[in-house]
């Protein structure tokens, strides 16, 4: 599911999602927040260059590790959702 480099180990925390655009990061932490989940966002992103692809890139959205398994039922629902919308 993750690319190389992996997300960051947080404690108390797991990464659950990962892409590479602060919008869809965006989307996914209200998607999550909406249904009373609390997030946090990782970005890797370096500001200096316009890069969205690669290392430079990687932005990824953690949950507490409580919350993993209905955050995970979440963004499945989101994604597909997102999915049927295309």
């Amino acid at each position: 599911m993750f690319s190389t480099p992996k997300p960051d180990n947080i404690e108390d925390w797991e990464c659950i999602y990962e892409t590479t655009t602060e919008y869809d990061a965006q989307l996914a932490k209200n998607y999550l927040e909406n249904r009373e989940i609390k997030v946090s966002i990782l970005s890797k992103r370096d500001s200096s260059f316009d890069v969205n692809v690669g290392d430079l890139a990687l932005i990824y959205v953690y949950v507490p590790k409580d919350s993993v398994k209905d955050a995970k039922d979440a963004i499945d629902e989101w994604k597909n959702a997102h999915e049927e919308e295309e």
